[in-house]
């Protein structure tokens, strides 16, 4: 699979805007600023309804504009598919596959895979747990993509759920009157166990891909795993962390706390009774406190990805180098579980300015790994930062123009 045409209509800083891409290698040259990354977080967007640099879809219509439109043609096999985004300001927005509306804008999904690599990958390693919930859960969404609406049905429950704890705290509501609390607590339990149980089960997979990936770029024998913790297990009661917040993620996928969790305990087991089971115990456990902070205070909102490099976490102990090594072997290891899991074979790579955030060694190495990838785009400001061994097809982009380089 892989892109042949992109067309964009008031995307970002495009007015117009089109590039007929080839399989193997495309290379984007030109000065920061100029659009490049707008055209790769497009196609990053097509693919999973999330882009790497903001929460929402918004920011992605131009300025001033009401609509944005992002359409794709997709090669798959013998096939070409056509795909469309419609995104509004101020009315719903809209999906069409091969020209026919579709019934939900996730019925877009499926039909083009991508894995981004970019400099903001570092957060996952280096930063907050729901840098690492979004790197997850932009992958559970390409691999099932049915997800994206169980996201969403989560996202609102929690939303709902936190509004009548917050009017039960102010009310001082007790007793028989929070029977309308209890009715959501189902919801909650079902969708977050859902959530928990598919992010287990893709780690699970996940793992030897990341081994395997970490070695080759960072030629070390320290061993990359990825542990979760959960606020579903254990007995100690959540939410004692001063810098507590709740938000959405950068993926717009449903956030929460953004430092580390204190009292967070292992969790292995991907078996949705047993989480459904483990989630209802702790609500029990904790609503009291729930309702003195009127906030949820359990769920896959509250859940971390631990990324282990040997003995140690490799946040706060791994070198930059070893962050940057970790950071691409995630992204590599997603490539490699889409390959394995999807009907659509490669997905495309994108790599978005992160030659020239390597040095000379993880550079070739990266190359050798990606080069027999079915498509790549990658971005860069000087084409000197991008390995010769790469043979690209090469585009300029200057002041949000396209033109096939000589």
């Amino acid at each position: 699979m892989y892109l042949k045409h992109l067309s964009l209509g008031n995307f970002r800083n495009y007015e117009t805007a089109e590039i007929s891409l080839s399989s193997g290698i495309n290379l984007l040259v030109g000065p920061n600023g100029q659009g490049k990354t707008n055209l790769v977080e497009a196609v990053r967007y097509l693919s999973s309804l999330s882009s790497h640099r903001v929460a929402g879809y918004l920011p992605l219509i131009r300025q001033s504009q009401n609509q944005a439109v992002v359409r794709a043609s997709v090669a798959f096999e013998d096939r070409e598919i056509q795909l469309e985004l419609e995104l509004n300001r101020d009315t719903a927005n809209k999906a069409r596959v091969n020209k026919s509306p579709v019934t939900k804008l996730r019925d877009v999904l499926g039909y083009l895979n991508s894995v981004t690599f970019a400099p903001e990958d570092l957060d996952i390693v280096k930063r907050d747990p729901s840098s690492r919930r979004a790197f997850i859960d932009e992958l559970v969404i390409q691999v099932w993509p049915r997800f994206v609406g169980i996201y969403s049905d989560f996202d609102r429950v929690l939303k709902q759920r936190n509004t009548l704890l917050k009017t039960a705290r102010a009310t001082k509501t007790v007793g028989g009157a929070l029977s309308t609390l209890d009715a959501w607590d189902e919801s909650l339990i079902e969708y977050g166990s859902d959530i928990v149980s598919a992010r287990i089960k893709l780690i699970d997979q996940l793992r030897p891909f990341l081994t395997s990936a970490y070695q080759k770029i960072a030629i070390a024998n320290n061993e990359p795993r990825i542990l979760v913790k959960s606020s579903l297990m254990g007995s100690a009661i959540p939410g004692n962390n001063k810098n507590f917040a709740v938000g959405l993620s950068p993926a717009g996928l449903p956030g929460g706390l953004d430092d580390d969790e204190d009292g967070l305990e292992w969790i292995e087991t991907s078996d949705k009774a047993e989480i459904v089971q483990l989630y209802r115990q702790k609500l029990a456990l904790t609503r009291q406190k729930e309702l003195e902070r009127g906030i949820s205070l359990v769920g896959p909102h509250r859940d971390d990805l631990v990324l282990m490099l040997g003995t140690l976490p490799a946040k706060g102990y791994a070198s930059h180098g070893e962050s940057w090594s970790y950071a691409l072997a995630l992204r590599l290891a997603s490539i490699e579980l889409l390959r394995k899991e999807s009907r659509l074979g490669d997905p495309v790579l994108i790599l978005d300015d992160v030659f020239a955030e390597l040095d000379s060694g993880r550079r070739e190495r990266l190359a050798a790994l990606i080069s027999d990838n079915e498509q790549v785009i990658i971005t860069a400001a000087v084409a000197e930062d991008v390995p010769k061994s790469l043979l690209a097809t090469v585009f300029n982009v200057k002041a949000g123009v396209i033109t096939n380089a000589i």
